[in-house]
């Protein structure tokens, strides 16, 4: 059940919106099984039900939750990650955040060992504890469950006192050449992240774009980079070009 209503906020959040009797035929159910699907999505503040469709609200809770963020555009961020290495070279230092896109990155990083990798996200930890050619850094904190993470003010503190070659990163959405997150603490510590780097490289794929989020994080164009994926629409990429945002599409 956890895993097709998964599938289910995911392909919602995907299409921005779907019928509902279009998802019973989609997923196999039947109207009452999508329905209760439905209602704990719904509960759980992913998706919002109208009257015989549903739309996409992604939520705080929703965007704090890295394992609904593992099932969502997967194979863009892949692509994003792949594109993120050729910003990485050998004997770099790397700051990776939590999203669920750095840690495809952290999964390609061993290609360009030796590097050191600073990053405050456990699942990236365990993709690299003891991986030969990676000397891994740990910023401590507060552990944040949902998150599997480290922040507060002793994270930022931790990242005062070091300065990487380039930091990947991702955000929550991206509005009016904006990067928007709905968490003020993570959000500063993305900041503090950005301020320890010498080179600063967005990742963002299509879901993130025309989409709202309570703090701004920071203008494209503090970014050295950024890297969207395929998906993203000509008007998206156009407003890119008219503020003189450096970015690159990934491959599929």
């Amino acid at each position: 059940m956890a895993e097709r209503q998964a599938r289910v906020a995911e392909h919602v959040l995907e299409k921005g919106s779907a019928g509902i009797k279009d998802l019973t035929s989609l997923f196999g159910v039947s109207l009452i099984t999508i329905h209760r699907d439905l209602d704990e999505l719904e509960r759980q503040g992913i998706l919002r039900k109208l009257r015989g469709h549903v739309t996409a609200q992604p939520s705080s809770r929703f965007d704090s939750s890295v394992r609904y963020r593992l099932r969502t555009a997967t194979a863009d961020k892949e692509a994003l990650a792949r594109a993120a290495l050729a910003e990485v070279r050998p004997g770099d230092s790397v700051i990776l955040d939590e999203s669920t896109t750095a840690l495809m990155a952290a999964r390609l990083l061993p290609e360009k060992s030796p590097v050191t990798v600073i990053t405050n996200f456990m699942m990236a930890m365990n993709e690299l504890h003891g991986v030969r050619g990676v000397d891994l850094i740990m910023l401590g904190g507060e552990y944040l469950p949902a998150l599997e993470a480290f922040g507060g003010a002793v994270c930022e503190a931790s990242l005062s006192v070091v300065r990487a070659d380039v930091v990947l990163m991702s955000t929550s959405a991206v509005s009016g050449c904006f990067a928007l997150h709905q968490d003020g603490e993570i959000m500063r510590g993305k900041r503090a992240m950005m301020n320890s780097a010498k080179r600063r490289v967005l990742l963002v794929d299509h879901t993130k774009f025309d989409k709202v989020a309570l703090h701004r994080l920071a203008h494209l164009s503090e970014f050295d980079l950024v890297i969207v994926d395929a998906k993203v629409g000509d008007d998206q990429l156009e407003e890119l070009r008219e503020n003189k945002i450096a970015f690159k599409v990934a491959s599929p």
